[in-house]
């Protein structure tokens, strides 16, 4: 029996229609007046009928027609004229197989489940039911759209109007009861229904449409959004509301855009639990897992096409908590968004499918808040479309307009913000976000990018589900991303995640000890049992740390990032198990690509670059791969290296994936703790983009960094060209010229002006009081935070805080004066 299928296999299995036509939630309006120009001219296709000044619900229809089919381009200019060929053509195929029988309306696709229920055998038969729909809105985009070849063709309308009328009488009616995936009943297959009903209104007879609707109420009654519970929640809910608010539309029931418009409020504020948007930044979807990349971008996209369609009518979204959503463009996508592709941290389950990557992420995400901006104030949206163009003309390694599985109407978006000449694309920002609430981190220096991933008691160390992501078990174990402004762009896009050593993820401490597929439990339900994950930032540099314990084995391990200008310092201390297994920390594992040959070299000396090689490197003081940057051990270490070719099929990690067999080259460097070890430790620098010169001038400043602690209760680090001292404190004590009383973050930074920056957080959020010493002469507080309630200067700063427990892990920062 095939796999069971996800809630968004759906896009994966209509790639050709959200490729050639627009889809849901990648789409596209007209910006430029010349562009309209080259629309009008081009072969007519059939168009909505006007719609009557007292007629809401026609307008309506008028209006999501243009969101779903798009305007403000030539389709018979490039990229357009391909993708609506290419939408003919899939057309053509699902017209000419098209076969109305018992339990199914393609032979393909059999719907009927012999034994309903909701196991995985029924997901598949539930999926299917869905897909049936989906084709049939294939076939109705080909019919409206002009340059398929189909444009207006009798034949074809009528095929239409016959498949409806199958899948009503067969399986989807008021009368059925659902079996499988919920979201086959509830999204996939009502979304699909309602844009066709729109799309061939005038050719469905009334009678159909009362069916129709019907069917749609019954599988989505108004309890669906009655409470903001379970599958009605984030993405999800706006998915639902837009079921609601097109149910509305065709049957010309105001109640249901009401409800639907309604029901999208509790999206909208900032949530301190469970699935939204945090006030950091964070997203969170099904409880535990960060998403900003995928159910996230559902959201994104979800929202600004309801905010289109209801704009101007009666039933416009007026609610002013959804600035919260135009806010969290820069707060919580904008981040995650490095030249076009959407960072893997936040991905969830979407980084196992294949053809999916960060960068097809990426692009619908920019589509979305072009149109998004439609809906926000000027200067919003001036600035956001000023940010797409940059993001869109910097993805040198994907371009968007290449993307084949962007739609059409999210192609003409972003052509139109990349043809816009008054917009001067936005640089790619630099500085540090830290996610406190999702357990992430951001780092952006110019040339480059990081981000880290971690797990604690209330964030997964990974999602799977619906038989995808099964081997990404330690993503949440310290996993760091990094790439370059120009170069390293497709490090995870191209076919990283089938073919990499699953327990050598970069940055990772792991046990070897050997995991079944999806071990931990399905939708993110494994957490481990530590509560000391975060860190401190000063929106330009930060210290994290993360208390580690291994999925489903004894690992237990101390982490520290220090993330500078140049740099990201990286501590391990306190690491041990008794699994029986090898404990290693991977200090990169680079994918070469399928011929990469980057050279590699260790202290000067040059390593072979045929495949396969290894060896142990000992007293090692740098290392140098070419094309990508450089690792600098303090004090020398003995690491251990490879380069490989490896195979691995999509299928591998994805039940639903091609079996196809796929081969990289790696290039791997890490740590071999041993077999049990006990109080292991690592430290390394990661410097992307480096050359190899200076790499190696970097490990022969031996003042530059300062490791000042590395154990299983402290780890911290004093550069003092920048004057900055970083502390990770597991447990109170002193490090340097700092002292604490509790666990916390600190990192202090001396300026040039004679003031200082004293940043300071509660990782655990359970510090009801805290004692911080800073031996340096102070004269003065310039500022300081509420929670701290006493401050004494003089030879040494000594700070007081309150209740910290409320504050989320939040960096509090006090600035003072020097002596």
């Amino acid at each position: 029996m095939t796999s069971a299928w996800s809630r968004r296999t759906f896009l994966a299995t209509s790639a050709a229609l959200t490729a050639a036509s627009g889809g849901a939630l990648m789409l596209a309006a007209p910006q430029a007046a010349s562009a309209a120009s080259a629309a009008s001219a081009a072969p007519a296709a059939p168009a909505a009928p006007a719609a009557p000044a007292d007629d809401p619900f026609a307008a309506l229809r008028t209006t999501w027609s243009t969101l779903i089919l798009g305007e403000g381009f030539s389709p018979t200019a490039e990229p357009f004229r391909s993708r609506l060929a290419a939408l003919g053509e899939e057309a053509s195929q699902w017209l000419e197989t098209m076969a109305p029988a018992e339990g199914s309306l393609w032979p393909d696709a059999v719907f009927a489940d012999p034994d309903p229920d909701t196991d995985p055998e029924s997901y598949v038969f539930s999926g299917r039911m869905a897909t049936s729909f989906i084709r049939l809105a294939t076939l109705a985009h080909a019919y409206r759209r002009p340059g398929t070849g189909l444009t207006g063709d009798s034949a074809l309308r009528d095929a239409v109007l016959t498949g409806l009328e199958h899948l009503n009488t067969q399986v989807y009616n008021d009368g059925q009861t659902r079996y499988g995936n919920w979201y086959s009943w509830q999204i996939g297959a009502p979304q699909a229904l309602l844009d066709v009903c729109v799309l061939m209104y005038d050719a469905i007879t009334p009678e159909a449409r009362a069916r129709y609707c019907a069917a749609v109420d019954h599988f989505v009654p108004d309890s669906a959004v009655a409470s903001y519970t379970g599958t009605s929640t984030g993405a999800n809910r706006v998915d639902l509301c837009r079921v609601l608010a097109l149910r509305g539309v065709v049957g010309g029931t105001a109640a249901k855009i009401a409800l639907a418009r309604d029901a999208l409020s509790p999206v909208f504020p900032l949530v301190t639990k469970g699935d939204g948007l945090y006030a950091d930044g964070s997203f969170i979807q099904h409880t535990t897992v960060p998403y900003t990349g995928s159910y996230g971008s559902v959201m994104l996209g979800g929202l600004g096409l309801l905010f289109a369609l209801l704009k101007g009518t009666a039933w416009e979204v007026t609610d002013p908590q959804r600035q919260v959503v135009f806010d969290a463009v820069e707060n919580a996508w904008a981040p995650f968004l490095y030249n076009g592709l959407v960072m893997d941290s936040v991905a969830g389950r979407a980084i196992s499918r294949g053809g999916l990557d960060d960068h097809r992420r990426g692009h619908p995400v920019m589509a979305s808040i072009v149109l998004l901006g439609q809906g926000a104030s000027a200067a919003e949206n001036a600035r956001w479309r000023a940010l797409v163009k940059g993001w869109a003309q910097r993805d040198y390694y994907s371009p968007p307009l290449s993307n084949p599985l962007l739609g059409l109407t999210a192609l003409a978006r972003i052509k139109n913000v990349l043809d816009d000449t008054s917009l001067t694309p936005i640089s790619e920002p630099t500085g540090h976000r830290l996610f406190p609430d999702m357990a992430r981190a951001t780092h952006r220096r110019p040339g480059w990018a990081a981000s880290l991933s971690m797990a604690d008691r209330r964030i997964t160390y990974y999602e799977t589900g619906n038989g995808e992501n099964l081997r990404g078990w330690h993503t949440g174990s310290g996993m760091l991303y990094w790439w370059g402004d120009t170069f390293a762009n497709g490090q995870y896009s191209d076919a990283f995640w089938p073919t990499v050593d699953p327990y050598r993820l970069p940055g990772t401490t792991v046990s070897r000890t050997v995991l079944a597929d999806g071990a931990g439990g399905d939708w993110g339900v494994a957490l481990p049992d530590v509560n000391w994950v975060g860190g401190v930032t000063d929106s330009k540099r930060a210290a994290v740390g993360q208390y580690l314990k291994g999925l489903s084995s004894t690992l237990m391990a101390k982490k520290s990032w220090f993330f500078l200008d140049d740099t990201v310092v990286c501590l391990g201390a306190g690491i041990h198990g008794r699994d029986g297994a090898p404990v290693e920390t991977t200090v990169d594992n680079r994918n070469l690509g399928p011929t990469g040959n980057a050279p590699f070299t260790v202290d000067g000396s040059a390593k072979p670059v045929a495949a396969p090689w290894s060896a142990t490197l000992s007293g090692v003081s740098w290392a140098h791969l070419a094309g990508h940057g450089g690792y600098v051990f303090p004090g020398g270490s003995t690491v251990k290296a490879l380069r490989e070719n490896r195979t691995g099929r999509w299928r591998d990690i994805n039940r639903a994936g091609s079996t196809d067999p796929l081969t990289r080259k790696y290039l791997t460097l890490w740590f071999d703790h041993g077999t049990d070890p006990s109080d292991a430790g690592y430290a390394y620098q990661l410097l992307p983009g480096a050359s190899e010169q200076r790499t190696a001038a970097r490990a022969a400043d031996g003042g530059w960094l300062r490791v000042l602690a590395n154990t299983d209760d402290q780890q911290g680090v004093a550069v003092p060209s920048l004057g900055l001292t970083a502390v990770n404190f597991w447990f109170g004590g002193s490090v340097g010229p700092l002292v604490a009383d509790a666990p916390c973050s600190v990192m202090v930074t001396e300026h040039a002006d004679g003031t200082a920056t004293v940043c300071v957080s509660d990782p655990m959020r359970m510090r009801t009081g805290l004692a911080l010493t800073w031996n340096r002469a102070v004269t003065s507080v310039v500022s300081k935070p509420a929670a701290v309630t006493s401050a004494a200067t003089g030879a040494s700063l000594r700070l007081v805080f309150g209740d910290l427990s409320g504050t989320r892990g939040a960096t509090q920062t006090v600035r003072v004066r020097l002596a």
